[in-house]
This record gives C-alpha cells, structure tokens and sequence, in this order.
C-alpha cells in the first residue's frame, strides 16, 4: 500500500516540479486568490503540445491542488520536501531502476511513520482463552448499564467541552519551499 502510494508521490512531484515558480497572488479582491500560470508552466518546460499534462493541469482536481498548495505560508510535508529538494535525484534515478525502487522504497518507510508516529506504542493482543474455559461455570454475566448515570457522564463531557478552547492540530506553519524556477527543470 505504502510503496504504491510512494510511486505516485514520486510520480505527481515530477509531473509538478516547479509549480510553485508558476503561482501568481492575485491581491485585487478582500480575500487574496492564487492562480496558476499554466501557459508560463508548460512553455518553460517545453510541454506545450503534451495533451496529457495540458489536461491534468485544467481538471478541477488540479485547481484544488493549487488553491489547497498555493498559500506560501502553511504546513509542509513530504510532497513539498520532493518538489523543492529531491529534483535532481529524482532525474539522476530516471536510467537506474535499483536506485529508483530504493527511493520508493524510503518513501514508503516515511509515509509509514508519518501515518504511525509512536510505533513504540503496541496494540495489546487478546488471549485466547485456554482449553476448556467455555465450561466454567464462574462467569459473570455483563452487568446493566445505568441510563441515568450514562446521560450524567454525557451532559459532564459536554459542559467540559464547551468551557475548553477549541483544539488546534500539532502541526507547524512555515514558509513553502519553492523549489528551483521550472526553467531550470527539463521534461521527462
């Protein structure tokens, strides 16, 4: 699952590299509106006539890619890290499988501990019970679960919950690397 994710991480960051050099602020309305120059994008990379990527670049998939990616100040992550530093080695791997299915293969790892922080922190397996354990006569039956009590617990949570400040994700905002200009960057 992992590795075929990574292939595809691998594959949209080279299809994008150098977008960022192709997004324009556009400042006239109350709130800012990114656009894409797809005409700047495709003419640098020497794309003009590739169908494939002229309509990747005009589905509504991509204007959520753009407007979701645009904002130059937002929480990075792996994707962002490919674009902006792995270019040259995504090229360099473009002739050498082993070294390709290598990265693939650390990309995986990555997006693995991305999605399992805490792999200290192990599930705790249920025993199966032991032979016999069916005829024993000692079982409890599950005991009755007080209504009133159980809406007491509900109506605590939710004054707690109201009186708490809002939650807010761990994750740090910082400056999206731009990666090198698409001038730089020859097709594939």
């Amino acid at each position: 699952d992992k590795e075929v994710r990574a292939i595809f991480l691998r594959l949209f960051a080279q299809l994008f590299q150098g977008y960022r050099s192709c997004l324009q602020l556009i400042r006239i309305h109350a709130e800012p509106v990114i656009h894409f120059h797809k005409a700047a994008f495709l003419g640098q990379r020497g794309l003009i006539e590739n169908d494939f990527l002229t309509k990747v670049l005009n589905g509504m998939a991509f204007a959520g890619f753009v407007s979701e990616r645009g904002p130059p100040f937002r929480t990075c992550d792996l994707f962002d890290e490919l674009v902006a530093f792995e270019v040259e080695r995504i090229k360099a791997e473009e002739g050498n499988p082993p070294k390709m299915i290598k990265h693939v293969r650390e990309l995986a790892e990555q997006l693995f501990k991305n999605e399992n922080p805490n792999p200290h922190i192990a599930f705790q397996k249920v025993p199966r019970p032991t032979e016999g354990s069916h005829l024993r006569v000692h079982i409890l039956p599950f005991p009755r679960i007080n209504e009133g009590r159980v809406q007491e617990l509900l109506q605590e949570g939710l004054a707690r919950s109201q009186g708490a400040p809002p939650a807010t994700r761990g994750d740090k905002k910082c400056v999206v690397p731009a990666g090198p200009p698409v001038g730089m960057l020859i097709s594939f």
